[in-house]
């Protein structure tokens, strides 16, 4: 591991030359279930040691129902991932990361030895093309796709989708893509929950209770 300043070193999850960490970012505006949910699928199906909970200070594709601090934030999705193999981390709001391309950048230089996948949903596949410098993402780091119906076809016929294709691997692969080199992608069907966090938004007005 890189030396880190004291901020950084903190915001980074613990962790060991080898591990199979995937990265789950987001505002998790509010956090909730499928968040959850999805990131113990991911740890089974890609065979990950951890799942590490990335805070955005924002979404810059989301725009509307003004965020939480990313401190609020942060604190509500310890409460409810609750679980001893996913870490949450607020190491965008340190290192002054804007783009999710930026944070993979940063995190291969200070964590080599790990082993990174990045976790999105069907949804986010579906507008991959609008991510800022996408296609490095996709050159960087596995990417792992849950499937969130009814997104599924619209996902795979998005033009990131189809750019990446020759790119994507079996759904029996999946234990062995943090291992490949990318690009490198699988869409993994059998999470049926779909929760999202601008429905609970709008239908529970006491946030700051949530996940207590």
């Amino acid at each position: 591991m890189q030396p880190q300043s004291a901020a950084s070193a903190q915001a980074i999850p613990f962790y060991t030359d080898g591990m199979r960490i995937g990265l789950l970012g987001g505002s998790f505006n509010p956090p909730h279930a499928a968040h959850r949910a999805i990131s113990q699928f991911a740890m089974k199906r890609l065979q990950l040691d951890r799942v590490w909970w990335l805070v955005s200070p924002g979404n810059p594709l989301k725009h509307g129902h003004g965020p939480h601090s990313v401190e609020e934030r942060a604190a509500a999705a310890r409460r409810v991932a609750s679980h001893p193999r996913i870490d949450v981390s607020c190491l965008e709001a340190v290192i002054g990361t804007r783009y999710t391309v930026d944070t993979i950048s940063y995190l291969r230089r200070r964590c080599s030895g790990a082993r990174f996948v990045w976790i999105m949903g069907a949804d986010n596949l579906a507008q991959f093309d609008r991510w800022e410098n996408w296609q490095r993402i996709a050159a960087d780091v596995p990417l792992a796709v849950i499937d969130r119906p009814p997104q599924s076809f619209r996902a795979l016929a998005a033009p990131a989708a189809l750019a990446l294709g020759a790119y994507r691997i079996p759904e029996a692969a999946a234990p062995s893509l943090a291992d490949r080199r990318p690009p490198a992608w699988v869409f993994l069907t059998g999470k049926k929950l779909n929760l999202s966090s601008t429905v609970l938004r709008n239908f529970d007005g006491s946030w700051k209770n949530y996940g207590t």
